[in-house]
């Protein structure tokens, strides 16, 4: 069946599959996505979840398209997911712009924030497309050509963010058929603020083999 999803949309389910593939390769036990699952099995604002040392963790997955290094694909309007790489990090304060529900940066039960830039230098029907295959057809043909996977701790991130967020411009994003507000944050501002942040290159190659 084809997948009818597009834009933002599009791009977290790509991310997600790609995330839940790295953490069954990892060894993590009980990876689950969450999307389209009954309401009752669900938490807010988590994407995937997974079983560690006995307990439960819960992680938000945040794709980032703006990673790319090649000026004749950022250019190229076909490719939607290559943006030239910014160096910040996208934070959703406001999900919703008509009911102002406040965004996954303050509402997530997440544990952790899976932040995942990656650029992917395919057009996004044939990205759609690959999505609705099975495993070996879409980690064998979808072109990741940069790819980094920053794993930030929720409680201090939040913290961090919420004492900021203010002194950043907030942004326009379009999620479905509404909008969502968010702040871009340097990452030099970030990262030299919360501890602990780890960072993994190369995610897909290594669940693409």
């Amino acid at each position: 069946m084809m997948v009818r999803a597009s834009g933002a949309i599009l791009l977290q389910a790509v991310a997600e599959r790609i995330v839940a593939a790295y953490l069954a390769q990892a060894g993590y036990a009980e990876v689950a996505m969450m999307n389209g699952r009954h309401p009752s099995q669900s938490t807010a604002g988590v994407d995937i979840t997974y079983r560690y040392q006995g307990r439960r963790v819960g992680v938000k997955v945040k794709p980032d398209a703006y990673y790319g290094t090649d000026p004749t694909k950022v250019h190229d309007r076909e490719l939607v997911f290559y943006r030239s790489d910014a160096g910040h990090y996208a934070f959703e304060s406001i999900s919703n712009h008509m009911t102002r529900e406040p965004g996954w940066m303050f509402n997530s039960e997440a544990d952790v924030v899976y932040y995942y830039y990656l650029a992917l230098s395919q057009p996004e029907d044939e990205i759609r497309a690959l999505l609705s295959e099975p495993d070996d057809v879409f980690f064998s043909e979808l072109k990741v050509e940069r790819d980094e996977l920053r794993m930030l701790p929720m409680p201090q991130t939040r913290e961090w963010f919420e004492s900021h967020f203010e002194e950043y411009t907030p942004r326009p994003v379009q999620v479905g058929d509404h909008s969502a507000w968010y702040r871009l944050i340097p990452r030099a501002d970030l990262d030299g603020s919360v501890t602990d942040i780890k960072s993994i290159n190369g995610v897909f190659a290594s669940v693409a083999k």
